[in-house]
């Protein structure tokens, strides 16, 4: 497997077409930075780092959804740059998702960071992915 980051997308984005409370999946430090800007922003319920299974451990997401209607909360994850064709933006030029509804994910040299967040501490970097 070459792009785990869209991997770790696929498998939120498969969870909750099937209708899962928790997924898991294998645990790198890319996606436990993208997994706390997840929780941080609403998308996701919970979530716990479970380091027993294997050299790297596993997260565990536990999915969120609208109460009445059953929908899940993320309606789209969408993988931007890839191992192929990588996407970097500087701070002036950075994504609004949705006109500010939804986030962007972005890889700079301060961290794994919301587009919002990137632009408060006018940096750029590799556009991950969109989420909303």
């Amino acid at each position: 497997m070459t792009d785990t980051i869209a991997d770790f997308l696929t498998r939120i984005r498969n969870a909750q077409m099937a209708k899962h409370k928790v997924v898991e999946v294998p645990a790198s430090n890319i996606r436990k930075n993208i997994t706390k800007i997840l929780f941080d922003q609403g998308y996701i319920l919970n979530y716990k780092f479970d380091d027993e299974n294997g050299p790297q451990g596993t997260i565990k997401i536990a999915l969120k959804y609208n109460a009445e209607t059953k929908q899940p909360v993320i309606k789209k994850l969408q993988r931007v740059s890839s191992p192929g064709l990588r996407q970097y933006k500087g701070a002036k030029e950075l994504p609004r998702v949705l006109n500010g509804l939804g986030i962007a994910i972005i890889s700079t040299p301060q961290g794994v960071l919301t587009d919002k967040e990137a632009r408060a501490k006018n940096v750029g970097g590799e556009v991950l992915c969109y989420v909303y």
